[in-house]
């Protein structure tokens, strides 16, 4: 069931939109080599609770850490470590979660540390840019499939292939609801967008294949061929005009 939000449910959803995108900003800012992934988990934790929020994947299905950090050919899910060191040339996937008010915000990017190869650079170029081509068809009337085949056609004419086993997802008072809204597919089927529906578009974009497996630790997605994946994400709204960006600072997205 997809559930249709109020003016003031909306505007719940900014407020912890807003915090998650502050949460994704300090992860960001910290990424560099040295750090460790769980501090960077630290700083996203501080980030949120000291906007009187509360980390929205903190023990989520038994997930142990406030963010996932995920490096390289992780592509999502990856658990922080204390143990875990970010190395010059590393892309760094920081995916992050805040609820307040009853409704969560959700939002990712992929950092570079330091130099990174012109392969990652356009890798992160490309998967960021596809979260706008899908977008432009995230407007009351249009399906969730088209947003779907904007991405993937973005990402394809780029030579590089969009992740099918994970999805975006409708968002409100639970992290994840209905729709699910994949990165692939034909324009023209699903859901049709309606007003107030809010959903997380989220690509996942490998430099190789589209297949992963899952590491033994149960939550570490990684690409099956070892290849560099990259991952951009933010919660929009549909209004009657273009899609509204929940996950920002003072109307800036990263």
């Amino acid at each position: 069931m997809i559930h249709i939000k109020t003016d003031k449910e909306l505007e719940r959803m900014r407020i912890a939109g807003r915090i998650t995108a502050l949460a994704r900003k300090a992860a960001a800012d910290a990424v560099r080599p040295g750090v460790t992934t769980g501090e960077i988990d630290r700083i996203v934790r501080q980030t949120i609770e000291e906007a009187g929020a509360t980390p929205s994947f903190l023990g989520y299905g038994g997930f142990p850490g406030s963010a996932c950090i995920s490096i390289n050919d992780e592509v999502i899910h990856g658990i922080p470590s204390m143990t875990r060191v970010v190395q010059e040339g590393d892309i760094v996937k920081v995916d992050v979660g805040a609820l307040i008010g009853g409704h969560h915000g959700d939002c990712a990017c992929t950092v570079p540390c330091g130099e990174v190869s012109d392969e990652a650079k356009r890798l992160i170029e490309v998967t960021r840019q596809s979260f706008f081509e899908g977008i432009k068809f995230a407007r009351e009337g249009y399906r969730v499939s088209d947003i779907s085949a904007a991405v993937q056609a973005y990402v394809e004419k780029n030579g590089f292939s969009v992740v099918r086993s994970y999805v975006g997802h409708g968002i409100g008072s639970a992290l994840h609801e209905s729709p699910e809204v994949p990165n692939f597919g034909r324009p023209g089927h699903g859901i049709r967008l309606q007003r107030g529906m809010t959903i997380a578009v989220e690509p996942m974009v490998n430099v190789g294949v589209y297949d992963v497996k899952v590491l033994p630790d149960g939550w570490t997605v990684k690409t099956k061929d070892g290849k560099l994946s990259a991952h951009y994400e933010n919660t929009i709204a549909i209004t009657d005009g273009e899609a509204e960006i929940l996950t920002n600072i003072d109307g800036e997205v990263l």
